[in-house]
């Protein structure tokens, strides 16, 4: 979302190395199913998340043997399944309540914070969002929100452009809080379809997830080679800087002059949502990386899917950088395993054939001129 006509200066060695290429290692796999978010108030949890148009689909409890032997978390766990609208195949939210949490998590931080994560949703009104987090911030509340901004993502205006033909774009801005982060955008003169669904009876004219956010830590992205040569997503593109010379990434990520990060992409082959991008700071952030764990609470985890697990996991525990669990089922009694990556990443992956909605494979733009 933030590659805004970006300058790409990263060394051109890195393009050798198999970056921006497709997976040879066909997986199925999806793209991001579950936002993992532990929460101290779940009743309020659910309240906030209706209004953006997350729904309970299904719910459970286990003791604290069982989640000592799914988590590595010794504490009685809730667990409450989200769903926005009808979009089954991606975006949705799992919310975690701890009995004993082991900590706040990363909580509210600066942006950029290593170890803390984003997730991205599409909106109708991203003005009376920002209006309304703007208003809880000038009441003392710990949310820090980004003025929107807008730019052309995707070269769309050509010719001649006037109030007739109106300017193609896209409005984005960032929502800093202490257990979640959000990133809106809204789209002005085209959509994408299968690309951010909103349920007309959306309180807050938001959709399911449609990409998400994280950012590590290390020197460059060699760390991440297993996303697509064991979880079989494709890169996007080679690793690239952005910098505050991008006038998307200086406002969502509030950059300073001078400041630039690391950026990689991924998608899914069987779905355009969903989809992965991680970010490097290049200069001085807090690293609270060690919060990036089960129990604690935040988003501490992501799930993917996929028909036949039993392909990933062969080839993620012959990963040297990756720590594999067994083949278990989760509180929801779905076969699973999770993956732990070098630089606190952790996914689940469950096994799911089929969903109700069927994701778009293929990027389509239909013009509005709205």
């Amino acid at each position: 979302m933030y590659k805004l006509f970006i300058f790409v200066v990263f060394c051109v060695f890195l393009l050798n190395k198999g970056f921006g290429q497709e997976s040879t290692h066909q997986t199925g796999i999806s793209g991001v199913y579950e936002v993992v978010l532990a929460v101290k108030d779940v009743n309020y949890s659910i309240k906030y998340w209706n209004e953006f148009g997350f729904k309970v689909i299904d719910s459970t409890s286990i003791t604290a043997e069982t989640a000592f032997m799914l988590y590595g978390v010794k504490s009685a766990l809730k667990s409450y399944r989200m769903q926005n609208g009808n979009i089954d195949s991606h975006g949705l939210l799992r919310l975690w309540k701890w009995e004993k949490p082991l900590g706040d998590g990363i909580g509210y931080s600066e942006p950029e914070t290593i170890g803390s994560r984003m997730a991205v949703m599409k909106t109708n009104d991203i003005m009376r969002l920002y209006d309304v987090y703007e208003f809880l911030r000038q009441n003392k509340k710990p949310w820090l929100p980004t003025e929107p901004i807008t730019d052309d993502l995707f070269g769309l205006n050509k010719g001649d452009r006037d109030f007739l033909k109106r300017p193609v774009l896209v409005r984005e801005n960032a929502v800093y809080g202490e257990y979640f982060n959000h990133v809106f955008f809204q789209r002005y003169g085209y959509e994408i379809p299968g690309y951010g669904t909103i349920h007309p009876d959306t309180p807050l004219k938001t959709s399911e997830f449609t990409h998400h956010d994280w950012i590590i830590g290390g020197k460059d992205m060699e760390s991440l080679r297993y996303i697509t040569e064991v979880l079989g997503f494709k890169s996007e593109a080679a690793p690239e800087i952005n910098g505050d010379y991008a006038k998307g990434p200086k406002r969502v990520f509030i950059m300073p002059d001078g400041y630039s990060h690391l950026y990689q992409g991924f998608v899914s082959p069987n779905n355009i949502c969903g989809k992965l991008k991680f970010f490097i700071p290049n200069g001085s952030k807090p690293d609270k990386s060690d919060k990036q764990r089960p129990g604690e609470l935040g988003i501490t985890m992501h799930s993917l899917y996929a028909p036949d697990i039993m392909k990933i996991y062969q080839a993620a525990v012959k990963y040297p950088s990756l720590v594999t669990s067994k083949v278990i089922k989760n509180e929801f009694g779905e076969q699973t395993f999770t993956i732990k990556d070098s630089v606190n990443v952790l996914w689940q992956i469950i096994e799911k054939t089929n969903t109700t909605n069927k994701p778009e494979t293929k990027v389509n733009f239909t013009f509005t001129n709205n």
